[in-house]
């Protein structure tokens, strides 16, 4: 099945990534805003690894070294001038754990070397991230707004005249047989929120699979009812079109 979506759907792909929207483009698992020179991401969850590791779950701790080599290698190709964290930079709700606060800073501190500005969204996971962020001077909002877009979290909804609404939180996935065996695939929506357009985009961290949205129930209130949102599905970097949820 796998094989045969790779032969119908990769020739949607651009030489770079894929235009999910007008003048906004996946790259990865983020999206390069190409007007604005603004890059994406999305739920990075610092510290959980940490986490695993304090409910006696030994995971090896790469994961922040991991996250860095991928995003140095989307910033040497699309040159931003701007990083937005839309939400979750850290895991951990309502305590900053020290490796959590190193670890925050050092990726600040690699964001900061390589582009002008990093703004922080705040997502549900970030209650106490601004103690954080005002080491570096950097900005944490609730939303962002650009000409006719808004960027939220997506844990919780907002009142909007904008027509594009970009959201994180869900880290949506499908699942698809390859061969004999089953694989998790981080994945792009896009449909339609209270008659605007509405992009969800999956978490940047690869140890954080996602939200099944053929099997699993929905975690964001802009999500209720996902049968008409198109599926954009990355694999080792490559983005496939898959259809609208409903025909896969």
């Amino acid at each position: 099945m796998w094989q045969e979506k790779q032969l119908i759907y990769k020739y949607f792909q651009s030489q770079n990534g894929m235009e999910i929207s007008d003048g906004i483009e996946i790259i990865g698992t983020s999206l390069f805003i190409k007007k604005e020179k603004i890059l994406l991401i999305n739920d990075i969850h610092i510290g959980y690894e940490g986490v695993l590791h304090h409910k006696g779950i030994l995971v090896p701790r790469y994961q922040l070294k991991e996250i860095i080599k991928i995003l140095a290698d989307i910033i040497n190709q699309v040159h931003p001038e701007k990083i937005i964290i839309n939400g979750d930079l850290k895991h951990e709700f309502g305590r900053v754990l020290k490796e959590e606060w190193k670890e925050v800073l050092q990726f600040l501190d690699f964001c900061l070397k390589r582009v002008q500005e990093v703004v922080i969204i705040q997502g549900n996971h970030d209650p106490i991230i601004k103690p954080i962020a005002e080491k570096r001077n950097v900005q944490v909002l609730r939303e962002y707004v650009f000409e006719d877009t808004i960027i939220t979290h997506g844990d919780e909804l907002v009142e909007t005249k904008a027509n594009r609404v970009i959201i994180g939180h869900e880290h949506p996935a499908i699942t698809i047989r390859e061969g004999s065996k089953w694989e998790k695939y981080k994945c792009f929506l896009k449909g339609k929120w209270n008659r605007k357009e509405l992009i969800v985009v999956p978490s940047f961290n690869p140890l954080l699979e996602g939200t099944d949205i053929l099997k699993e129930k929905v975690l964001s209130p802009f999500l209720n009812n996902i049968t008409k949102y198109e599926v954009f599905v990355v694999n080792k970097g490559e983005v496939f079109y898959f259809g609208k949820v409903e025909n896969i």
